[in-house]
């Protein structure tokens, strides 16, 4: 046995032994308990008021397995009950109503919806503000309730009406820039139908000839400076009970010569152009034709003219 050994040996056999053991307790005492305690009870009451207030609102939110409140999620998409408001974009792909309600849109400011493609670009806008309602589209149009007959369309080459009927109840009137092509202009029945140009020219034109009918009122065209009634190749027919042509100077004839001196009854002056004057004769198939005023009228005879004429 080493010295080392020899001297543990001696010195545990030379310790006192305690005949009772002491015996040291294991846990939490005191102030901790009573902390532990009380933050064991509070988490206690915060689990039960956190539930009911979770049961409460789901009561009053109306939480159901198919939807929240309004909302209902049923198999062809998403249904709302009242008035809803979203404050962030909605992407839908069809909004319907009620079959016996209206659908609304409403907003403080703008409402705007916009079309786009899959690239994420913008083909199609309406805008419907306080001011003005704007459609920014390739075309633009406006069917029947059936969608079959076009009633409106506009793009940028032309706009194209279909009605059958279009009305212009404006004070006004309806002013063109430029030409109009119709087959028909009609005023309303107990109203007047006035075509004016302030400035320039009123041309109407048609291949196939232009016919002017006032069935129960007068007919009247009136111009500034020069009226020009032209037929190229047919004829131009008055019918009428009386033709009257007001406002023409009055000539004097003179036998002297077979000249004659022309004076305006506006205007009587010594010093006029002397001219020739003819008559206007009528035939009885209402052709005219012009005969040397004097003596020697062929008015009164004139069978031969109006068989040559």
């Amino acid at each position: 046995m080493t010295r080392e050994q020899y001297i543990l040996a001696t010195q545990q056999n030379s310790l006192p032994r305690t005949e009772h053991p002491q015996f040291y307790p294991v846990g939490i005492y005191g102030w901790r308990k009573r902390c532990l305690y009380f933050f064991v009870l509070l988490l206690l009451v915060t689990m039960i008021v956190n539930l009911a207030m979770t049961i409460w609102i789901l009561k009053v939110m109306n939480f159901t397995v198919d939807g929240m409140g309004n909302l209902r999620v049923t198999k062809k998409g998403i249904r709302l009950e009242g008035i809803s408001e979203f404050l962030l974009p909605l992407y839908v792909k069809e909004i319907h109503s009620r079959k016996d309600s209206p659908l609304v849109l409403q907003s403080d400011r703008n409402v705007t919806v916009n079309a786009r493609n899959h690239m994420g670009q913008l083909t199609g806008q309406l805008t419907v503000g306080a001011d003005a309602v704007e459609a920014q589209c390739k075309r633009f149009e406006v069917r029947s309730s059936d969608g079959g007959k076009v009633l409106f369309s506009a793009d940028e080459d032309e706009i194209v009406i279909g009605a059958d009927r279009l009305k212009v109840t404006g004070t006004e009137g309806a002013v063109f820039g430029h030409s109009v092509e119709t087959p028909h202009i009609r005023a309303e029945p107990s109203q007047d139908l006035k075509l004016e140009s302030p400035t320039r020219s009123l041309v109407m034109e048609a291949p196939r000839g232009v016919q002017v009918n006032a069935a129960a009122g007068d007919l009247k065209a009136t111009c500034r400076k020069e009226l020009h009634l032209q037929s190229t190749e047919g004829e131009i027919f008055l019918n009428a009970d009386t033709i009257r042509l007001g406002n023409l100077p009055v000539g004097s004839f003179s036998s002297s010569s077979s000249s004659s001196s022309f004076s305006s009854s506006s205007s009587p002056s010594s010093s006029a152009p002397r001219q020739t004057i003819y008559e206007l004769c009528a035939c009885p198939n209402g052709k005219l034709y012009l005969s040397p005023a004097g003596a020697g009228s062929t008015c009164q005879s004139s069978s031969n003219i109006c068989l040559w004429s």
